[in-house]
């Protein structure tokens, strides 16, 4: 018998381990086993011949009825070709090599019954009508239904269909699951007084593969949680006999993913309590409350509401971990600053650490605006207990650069608003007592470590804002790790913004669009037009654009702004003042024509994506997205909600050349039905998956979750939370645990712990 651990060259030889770590980077026993079938069929569901198309990807049951082999015209090579059919239709195996060097030759015979898998292409012949065929396909024989067996169960069979890659064939891998799973055997040691067959006493022969594998879930929650043990979830997982069995192998395998990340979450928030950072109470008369007497507008009941939750955690000598989701437009900037306010009244300062200059900038001119006198110390006109509000960016001269730091260093500039530019190791505090980070998603988890490093003797508080989560932080929010608020609430006279996609297929619609701009202009309002790049030279893709997903092939190149702008001034737009502003113009010319555009001195303003967060202009009133199907899910409703930001109503067209049916159209035809901020980070969750939740990819590309999904699964991964809590708060260190441990130090590599330590 092998543990967990064991290599897989000591179960199934050295061949078959060769070819499982090359081709699906299965090195252990353990490995193996978690390599679970994406998805399971019966003979009743598998795709029906007479539906294949060119392209797709299949897994076919069919049997074989001819089989012939013929040379190739043009060279000494042999075609091995095998017709199937499944009784709706027929398709063609072909096979390419050499005379009498093909297994398939020998393994299907007319009247074969077998698995086929493989990616459908059409086969034009000379003469006669083309034929869809599967080029050296998977495959594996299925043995013919015998005589006792009834028919239906034949058809009901479970087949597991695993995720495989080229040289690994569906036979091998099937065949060394089979044999590890040979190799598991259920506990066969005593059960204690009462025991559940199910959930054995904790160390009962659980210590090794030899009486099933260590099960790192203690069995008490087992019995509670009604789940069965380890080795009858893997068998049941991979060879199921009822969808009843695999239904409650899922279910336990699903609670192994969510319970060991939340043990992680529960251990690293119980870790976070325990450090230190300044507490920053309320002062019963201060700048915060001075700056809230004299709004020119009533707070929200929801803006109440989380700047109280805020205001109660940064009073606690513990840091601060508050995710603030707000749509766009709900007031999180107000929020934001009465608490930077109060940590200024406490003595401290606080620093906001924005995207890009354009909205570092923006926050600057907004923030002085709403304290007016209050931010203006040492200035002529200051109120009396001012604070002041400092700008540091990588574009200050050198003279506003050194101003900057000194009163950032010695703590006269209560408010810092700053870029990447904060990050710099020369930047110094005097006492940083709070961090808001707006948009969170566009700073990496190393540069908001470095600004929390910029903190001698504890931590400080942390407040991240965002109106789309991305998925990461979507699953770090359901899976508990920050404390969330949300302002689900806009500010009384906060007008509608109403989306339409303009589709290819109407080509009026798009004619249209360019009249309504005129339309608008002509009232005295003003219009964005959003394009993907600048457009420059060749290869010149301008400001990020964040990827949407799947693009379709074929497509032309994205436009640019500079390809659009002659278009705009020559024909469409001629005879209205367009403003051009992109992430490669001088921080002084981003400046400028941003202020002629709030001005009103600009009718148009063509940008790139450095408009996406943070740009207020009341009097804009249309957005319109070029390629908009280029742009992921939280960029268009970033994009979009620089309208409608006033009391007039806002417009958002989604121009796209997205064929109806396609993804592309699909995701936009969301984001036209919905100005929620949380349904549509599902929806990108739902497209670019979790991420590492325990790592530091953003989303898509890696996952520490195999089962578990975050929109299906969130009462198990609530339930999960609970259990692990409970759990952590008796035993922090795992001692009476060694299972769990184990899968923990397992699931924590060097670089997953270091980022928790980080985060």
């Amino acid at each position: 018998m092998a543990n967990l651990d064991e290599p897989l060259h000591k179960v199934l030889g050295d061949k078959t381990a060769k070819v499982l770590a090359k081709g699906l980077d299965l090195h252990t026993v353990g490995d193996l086993l978690h390599h679970y079938p994406r998805r399971y069929a019966h003979r009743g569901e598998l795709t029906p011949l007479s539906g294949l198309e060119d392209g797709e990807h299949v897994t076919v049951m069919a049997e074989v009825v001819k089989v012939q082999g013929r040379s190739l015209t043009r060279s000494p090579g042999y075609v091995l070709e095998i017709t199937v059919t499944d009784g709706t239709g027929e398709l063609k195996l072909s096979f390419f090599g050499r005379r009498g060097s093909y297994v398939p030759e020998r393994d299907l015979a007319p009247g074969t019954r077998g698995l086929f898998a493989g990616k459908i292409s059409t086969y034009r012949p000379r003469s006669g009508k083309p034929q869809r065929q599967l080029a050296h396909p998977q495959y594996k024989v299925v043995e013919a239904q015998s005589a006792e067996r009834a028919a239906q169960e034949w058809a009901d069979e479970i087949i597991p269909i695993y995720p495989s890659t080229k040289g690994l064939d569906i036979e091998t891998l099937g065949k060394s699951i089979g044999m590890v799973l040979d190799q598991l055997q259920l506990p066969t040691d005593p059960l204690p007084p009462g025991g559940d067959p199910r959930t054995p006493a904790e160390g009962a022969g659980r210590s090794s593969l030899r009486s099933g594998p260590s099960d790192p879930i203690p069995a008490t929650l087992l019995e509670r949680r009604a789940l069965i043990g380890l080795p009858e979830a893997y068998e049941g997982i991979h060879r199921p006999r009822s969808w009843d069995q695999l239904g409650r192998a899922r279910k336990r395998l699903k609670w192994d993913e969510a319970f060991v990340l939340q043990i992680a979450l529960a251990r690293r928030r119980r870790a976070a309590a325990a450090l230190p950072a300044k507490a920053r109470p309320p002062a019963a008369r201060g700048l915060a409350s001075e700056f809230e007497a004299r709004l020119p507008f009533d707070l929200t009941d929801g803006q109440r509401k989380v700047g109280d939750e805020i205001a109660a955690d940064l009073a606690v000598a513990h840091p601060m971990h508050r995710l603030l989701q707000g749509d766009v437009g709900s007031g999180k900037t107000v929020v934001a600053l009465r608490a930077m306010l109060q940590v200024v009244d406490g003595g401290g300062q606080a620093a906001l650490l924005a995207p890009t200059e354009v909205l570092a900038q923006q926050h600057f001119r907004s923030i002085g605006a709403l304290l007016g006198d209050l931010g203006r110390a040492g200035q002529i006109g200051g109120a009396e207990h001012a604070t002041r509000v400092a700008l540091l960016t990588g574009s200050l001269g050198a003279k506003a650069r050194k101003a900057a730091l000194l009163d950032v260093a010695s703590g006269a500039a209560g408010i810092v608003v700053g870029t990447h530019a904060l990050l710099q190791d020369h930047v110094q505090f005097a006492d940083l007592g709070l961090v808001v980070v707006d948009e969170q998603h566009r700073f990496g988890v190393e540069q908001r470590d470095a600004l929390r490093a910029k903190v001698t003797g504890g931590r400080p508080h942390v407040l991240v804002m965002t109106a789309t989560p991305i998925p990461r932080t979507v699953a770090m929010t359901v899976f508990g790790d920050l404390e969330t608020s949300v302002l689900g609430q806009l500010p009384a006279g906060r007008a509608e913004i109403r989306t339409h996609v303009v589709p290819p297929e109407k080509p009026a619609f798009l004619a249209r669009a360019w009249e309504r701009i005129r339309e608008e202009a002509g009232e005295g309002r003003q219009i964005y037009i959003v394009c993907p790049r600048i457009g420059e030279r060749e290869g010149d893709e301008g400001d990020a654009v964040d990827a949407a997903p799947a693009d379709e092939e074929g497509r032309r190149s994205p436009l640019g702004i500079m390809e659009l702008l002659p278009l705009l001034q020559d024909e469409l737009l001629s005879g209205l003042r367009v403003g051009v502003l992109h992430g490669k113009l001088h921080a002084d010319e981003k400046d400028a024509v941003m202020r002629r555009f709030t001005e009103r001195e600009l009718d148009v303003l063509l940008a790139t994506t450095v408009i996406e967060v943070g740009v207020d202009v009341p009097n804009a009133t249309v957005m319109v997205i070029m390629d908009a199907d280029r742009f992921g899910v939280s960029q268009l409703h970033q994009l979009r909600g620089r309208v409608g930001r006033g009391s007039l109503h806002g417009l958002c067209l989604l121009v796209t050349d997205a064929e109806p049916g396609s993804k592309a159209r699909e995701r936009l035809d969301a984001v036209a039905s919905t100005t929620d901020g949380f349904k549509l980070s599902r929806l990108d969750l739902e497209q670019r998956r979790e991420g590492d939740v325990l790592g530091a990819t953003q989303a898509g590309r890696s996952s520490s979750l195999r089962l578990l999904t975050l929109q299906k699964d969130e009462d198990v991964i609530r339930d999960a939370r609970e259990e692990a809590t409970a759990l952590v708060e008796a035993d922090p260190e795992l001692a009476a645990h060694p299972g769990l441990a184990a899968e923990l130090a397992s699931l924590l590599d060097e670089d997953r712990t270091e980022f928790l330590e980080k985060t």
